[in-house]
């Protein structure tokens, strides 16, 4: 009986063992599953690209598109100026073109009028030259009056009698002029602005310049120190043709001589 016990208990034993056994065989068993599957996992993440998130994409798009907006906007930008520069070099050379338009009527406009007034100024500076001719009984030649006078006087009197006029005796300072003196004068003696009376043979004229240009008579000057002063003529010696120097307290009649220029200048 005994025996039988034991074995009960040894049979007992040996199947909860076995059974223990295979529970344990179980688990290790599925252990290992679990260890495996985690590794296949592992492997499979580790050699997987990164997959982009939502907000990724987005960014990307946001920055695309900020690029196209700067990439138009250099192009309306550039568009703009290009548009700028046409518009103002049309009006620029619009406004060139009428600027020299303007200029040339001006031109001609000033043209017109320095016409206008030159006429006007020569028709009225020959009125007001025969007007004072006529009340001054002067001769107008090349730019200046000539008076004659019609008494005699010695040559200091005759002077002073031109300074009163507002002139002075005659200078003759060509042959033109000279020519023009001999018709006026038709050979009669006259004073002249000429005289040696500071220093023997040096001819001086009244404004104090030196006589360059002479038209004596033949063998004149000859009056040494008695005579010191020049007429056009004289009448008891018509073979001489020229001036000739007399005495200063002779009287002759005298020409003054009045020049219009410093009143014309500007």
């Amino acid at each position: 009986m005994s025996d039988d016990i034991y074995d009960d208990v040894i049979g007992t034993e040996t199947e909860e063992m076995k059974r223990e056994k295979v529970e344990m065989s179980v688990e290790i068993y599925e252990s290992a599953d679990h260890v495996r599957d985690h590794d296949i996992s592992t492997e499979a993440n580790t050699h997987q690209p990164p997959q982009q998130t939502g907000s990724d994409s987005v960014k990307i798009r946001s920055s695309r598109a900020a690029v196209v907006c700067l990439v138009l906007l250099c192009v309306l930008l550039l568009t703009a100026v290009i548009v700028l520069c046409v518009h103002i070099h049309t009006n620029y050379t619009n406004y060139t073109q009428e600027t020299n338009q303007l200029l040339t009527k001006i031109k001609n406009l000033t043209e017109e009028r320095d016409e206008l007034m030159n006429e006007n100024l020569s028709y009225k500076g020959d009125q007001l030259i025969n007007q004072f001719s006529l009340l001054y009984k002067c001769i107008y030649y090349q730019s200046c009056f000539y008076y004659m006078s019609t008494e005699t006087k010695n040559w200091t009197e005759s002077r002073q009698d031109c300074i009163k006029r507002g002139a002075d005796l005659i200078i003759i300072n060509n042959r033109e002029e000279q020519d023009f003196v001999k018709n006026i004068t038709d050979k009669r003696q006259f004073w002249i602005g000429l005289t040696d009376i500071d220093e023997e043979n040096r001819w001086e004229w009244v404004d104090g310049t030196n006589m360059t240009t002479g038209f004596w008579a033949s063998k004149e000057p000859n009056g040494k120190r008695d005579e010191n002063c020049a007429v056009t003529y004289l009448t008891k010696h018509p073979e001489l043709t020229g001036w000739i120097d007399v005495k200063c307290d002779d009287a002759y009649q005298w020409i003054c001589e009045k020049s219009i220029l410093p009143f014309i200048r500007p």
